[in-house]
């Protein structure tokens, strides 16, 4: 206790404070649930005062603070399920395939785009939750935060490969579960005569 008390307390929420909502923002993306995000910023807050007398590079602690706010995401992962993420492996889903299955005749050469408008921010964040923990996190920091997979190998301390496969197989299984999730909700064109 006496080491944390020698860490001076105004500089730390310097520190931190601006990248507050951000951090917020990001939990809320991985738990799902504002009490679980909650919860996962005060565990990586409480990790960030504890390890901020060795941070070196203090003017830009956003990905310091991403990687302690993963990491502690993935601790509880790994303690709800007392495993690493279990992969799905079903990399054959293709959804562009799928859709002109189901419709031989779109009415649009966007096939894609037009599905993907289906879903507003809401729904894909449900749907994010369907997809296992280590590729969501991916998918939340390359597609909804700007990161390079260099950065997210940084801050998850994953090699680039890794992550890149993460990306992959991630985009398939959100692909798969929005499919699914627009069949379930009926946000697809009502079957055809015929069709099941």
């Amino acid at each position: 206790m006496a080491e944390l008390s020698s860490v001076p307390r105004t500089t730390f929420e310097d520190v931190v404070r601006p990248h507050l909502d951000y951090l917020y923002a990001v939990a809320v993306r991985l738990c799902g649930n504002r009490t679980a995000a909650e919860d996962l910023v005060q565990d990586a807050l409480l990790r960030a005062f504890r390890g901020f007398a060795g941070l070196r590079n203090r003017d830009r602690p956003r990905v310091w603070l991403t990687r302690i706010l993963t990491r502690a995401y993935y601790d509880r992962v790994d303690a709800d399920a007392h495993a690493p993420a279990t992969e799905s492996g079903d990399d054959r889903f293709d959804l562009f395939d799928t859709i002109v299955e189901d419709d031989p005749f779109p009415y649009s050469d966007r096939v894609h785009l037009d599905f993907l408008e289906l879903f507003d921010d809401a729904r894909i964040l449900d749907v994010l939750q369907q997809v296992p923990p280590l590729h969501r996190v991916a998918l939340i920091l390359a597609y909804i935060y700007g990161y390079k997979a260099r950065e997210i190998a940084e801050i998850t301390g994953r090699p680039v490969g890794t992550v890149l496969s993460w990306l992959h197989r991630g985009r398939r299984q959100l692909e798969r579960e929005l499919w699914e999730y627009a069949q379930r909700h009926r946000l697809l064109s009502p079957p055809r005569e015929g069709s099941t």
